[in-house]
């Protein structure tokens, strides 16, 4: 079954439904999201073949309500960026965007974007729709990679709604930042892609379920593979966890390109939240992003 995407400003969290003689509020239908995540190795500066890689896997998994991609899947990560990065991010935007028109879902994953308003360039996290367009901009970069030198951090979350589902835009370096991605009953999904290197495999995999299990949420991690301009080798390890911090779904080779599609359950999701609502227990705090 499809679902028709929400409008992020017009769907209330609850709806009214009048019976003969009552009247009682109820919760939208529940909703599953069918998510494949691609993981890819990347070709450096070449939007074309990384697109014809990530096509690939997307024909493997066809009908998903969501594709999702690496970090700077369309151009590989370049701590100095230029205009041939700026030219090939701005051709593989425009392939996300017609293959979510196409497919009628949405397309996510990082770019690096020279913002003109700024004269700054962005680790971009794009969420598309065949609606709209959305964006994150990474917030902590990785200054051991050199990222912070040429790059500038993002000021804000970023939560998207689609087809009945709230889902956190995060990017990669933002794993080891719990209080970034703190969950106050905010979204239900958390995604993270990233260029997360073999050597710290182990970290990935368990801060992937510390994220899912104290935010009571699903948690999808998509890594690359291969190796990149430096010689840094990525083994993947992409995976969906569940709230409880069990894997839903899994690459089964470690190094190779691989798809991964699973459904989602909102309304189990929602169930353990009522039957242990650990969220309802959280301490309060303010976060101040400069």
């Amino acid at each position: 079954m499809r679902f028709c995407p929400l409008h992020e400003a017009h769907i209330p969290f609850y709806i009214i439904t009048i019976r003969t003689m009552t009247s009682r509020i109820e919760k939208p239908k529940a909703a599953s999201l069918t998510v494949a995540l691609l993981q890819t190795d990347i070709a450096l500066t070449s939007a074309e073949e990384n697109a014809r890689r990530a096509l690939r896997l997307m024909d493997r998994t066809p009908g998903a309500d969501l594709y999702v991609l690496p970090e700077m899947w369309g151009t590989g990560f370049n701590p100095r960026p230029g205009i041939r990065e700026q030219e090939e991010a701005a051709q593989a935007l425009t392939w996300m965007a017609a293959e979510a028109a196409n497919r009628q879902c949405a397309v996510a994953g990082s770019l690096p974007v020279f913002d003109k308003t700024g004269n700054k360039w962005r680790n971009r996290f794009y969420f598309i729709t065949p609606n709209g367009t959305f964006h994150y901009d990474k917030r902590h970069l990785f200054a051991p990679g050199g990222e912070a030198e040429n790059y500038t951090a993002g000021t804000r979350r970023t939560i998207v709604e689609w087809r009945g589902w709230r889902i956190l835009l995060q990017v990669c370096y933002d794993l080891r930042f719990p209080v970034f991605a703190r969950n106050r009953d905010e979204y239900d999904f958390a995604l993270y892609v990233a260029n997360w290197p073999a050597s710290r495999q182990e970290v990935w995999r368990v801060l992937l379920r510390a994220r899912a299990i104290e935010n009571q949420c699903y948690v999808a991690g998509v890594n690359r593979v291969g190796t990149d301009m430096f010689g840094t080798t990525y083994a993947g390890g992409t995976e969906l966890i569940d709230a409880k911090g069990n894997v839903v779904a899994a690459t089964n080779d470690a190094g190779h390109e691989e798809a991964v599609c699973t459904q989602l359950d909102i309304d189990g999701l929602r169930r353990f939240r009522q039957k242990f609502p650990v969220l309802a227990d959280a301490d309060d705090f303010q976060l101040s992003l400069s």
